[in-house]
């Protein structure tokens, strides 16, 4: 492989963008993923560091605003352009240090082998890199699309649970890598490399759980005017939940379980909510688990999910609120380049400070409220504090008929597997699923339509390598990286 014109790179980048972004859902073709990665690094052949800025950046453009476009729906294409092109910033940089290892990194190693190999790995820990960084920075990072995200419904997806989220990212590029090195340098008899690589990653055995016990779950998805936008009268979204749950009145139930703001009033305040949680969970004899919005005695406003029978038993408030969305950071600054779009965001959730495990019913349950369902280090701190299940809450109203609820609930997918917990991944619109710990769907329910799921769950207390050690995997792949880069650029040609 030799270097490209600038232009035909440039339409490579484009390609490779694509293939990228249909590789998660709603297209969900999860090889396309090996097919981008490689058509990337063919493109930052022979490229200078800013001409790999500016190629990368291009296919990070095409890759995040087609991934996300569902953002337009909810707040148009400002903050959609604003999102997708500070990421491909991100994804350019990424690229563009790639490229210096493309380009330089085979000039240090005389054996071809080893610097396939080696040249392969500090691609794919560069790759990781980028995507640990954009996860937790800025404001809290974005932690979606992530290469191991694409995978969920793969049989890769098993990976996860030995080597984490990070782990699983480096494995998808490192393959396309090895295959992308092996192609450039010619070496066909050195194909069965990449190819056993590939064979022994797909071989890969689900890690073995063991079932603790199991819980009866009722999961209502009320189908409810739910949105920023819509305008209810107050308390419909909670009559919504609390119609589809009463019919299961005599049913072995042992918790409800319903999704992010299904009580639009907050029964911490609201006399009216607080009996009707109370006369549906002594109904069904079981414990509510339902979101809502709460205000504390310093009028801190938190996206909150409580435990409810008589009174509130337990609450999760949200640690992570998203920026630009559920609260503004440096709102003044902001509000001098779109200060009607600032201002659409009226209120700021506060970061909650409580665990995010609570017990119900003698069950102890990791929340997930909305996106946190893609913050690693909430999972960690779930399995830390004993979480038997996940329950993955969230509001999906405000994106319509797109494929966020779908990505999302490939997310949750993932960090079942990963954690090997059952996920009850239960939306205000859908698409809602029951997961059990490696990845199968016990029960679902399709987006839009009001309906309910009752699911024997099981439970796990299994501690999987990627919980145990997925951290300090995440950390050492980002040494590789930056020690890998380090020295191509300040070893001399041999």
């Amino acid at each position: 492989m030799k270097r490209l014109n600038f232009w035909i790179s440039v339409a490579l980048a484009v390609i490779a963008g694509f293939a990228l972004s249909a590789a998660f859902p709603a297209t969900a073709f999860w090889p396309l993923a090996f097919v981008g990665v490689f058509i990337l690094y063919w493109s930052l052949i022979g490229r200078s560091f800013w001409t790999g800025f500016i190629v990368g950046t291009i296919t990070g453009a095409t890759f995040w605003l087609t991934l996300i476009n569902w953002l337009t729906l909810y707040l148009g294409p400002v903050p959609w352009l604003a999102l997708g092109i500070l990421q491909a910033l991100f994804f350019g940089v990424g690229a563009a240090v790639s490229g210096i290892v493309i380009n330089r990194g085979p000039q240090h190693w005389p054996s071809r082998p080893g610097r396939i190999a080696v040249v392969s790995i500090v691609l794919a820990s560069v790759w990781t890199l980028r995507e640990s960084i954009t996860s937790i920075w800025p404001y809290g990072g974005f932690s979606w699309g992530r290469m191991a995200q694409s995978q969920a419904e793969s049989p890769l997806s098993q990976n996860v649970a030995w080597v984490g989220t990070a782990g699983l990212t480096f494995l998808v590029v490192v393959s396309s890598a090895l295959l992308f090195q092996t192609l450039r340098e010619r070496q066909m008899k050195l194909l069965s490399i990449p190819v056993l690589f590939f064979v022994s990653i797909l071989a890969v055995p689900a890690f073995p759980h063991e079932i603790s016990g199991y819980t009866n779950v009722l999961s209502v998805q009320g189908n409810s005017r739910a949105g920023l936008f819509d305008r209810g009268a107050p308390g419909s979204i909670l009559q919504d939940h609390v119609s589809g749950t009463l019919p299961y009145e005599g049913q072995d139930i042992d918790m409800i379980v319903w999704p992010e703001n299904a009580s639009d009033l907050n029964p911490l305040q609201s006399v009216l909510a607080a009996q009707v949680l109370t006369e549906v969970s002594a109904k069904l004899d079981a414990p509510i688990v339902t979101g809502t919005i709460t205000v504390d005695e310093q009028d801190r406003v938190f996206n909150s999910s409580l435990v409810w029978t008589d009174k509130a038993l337990a609450q999760y408030d949200k640690i992570h609120p998203v920026p630009f969305a559920e609260y503004m950071p440096n709102r003044e600054f902001w509000r001098l380049f779109q200060p009607d779009l600032v201002d659409l965001v009226t209120r700021d959730y506060s970061f909650g400070t409580r665990p995010n495990v609570v017990d119900i019913n003698g069950v102890l349950a990791g929340i997930s409220i909305c996106f946190d369902i893609t913050d690693d280090n909430q999972a960690y701190l779930m399995i830390d504090d004993g979480a038997e299940i996940i329950l993955a809450q969230t509001n999906n109203a405000d994106f319509g008929k797109t494929s966020e609820n779908l990505q999302q609930l490939s997310i949750a997918r993932l960090r079942a597997i990963e954690t090997a917990r059952s996920v009850v991944n239960i939306s205000t619109v859908g698409t809602s699923a029951v997961i059990s710990p490696d990845g199968a769907t016990l029960d679902s329910i399709p987006a839009y339509q009001p309906a309910e799921m009752l699911t024997t769950v099981p439970l796990s207390t299994t501690i999987t390598p990627a919980m145990s050690f997925g951290r300090v995997i995440e950390w050492s792949i980002g040494a590789v990286a930056i020690a890998g880069v380090l020295l191509i650029l300040i070893r001399r040609k041999p």
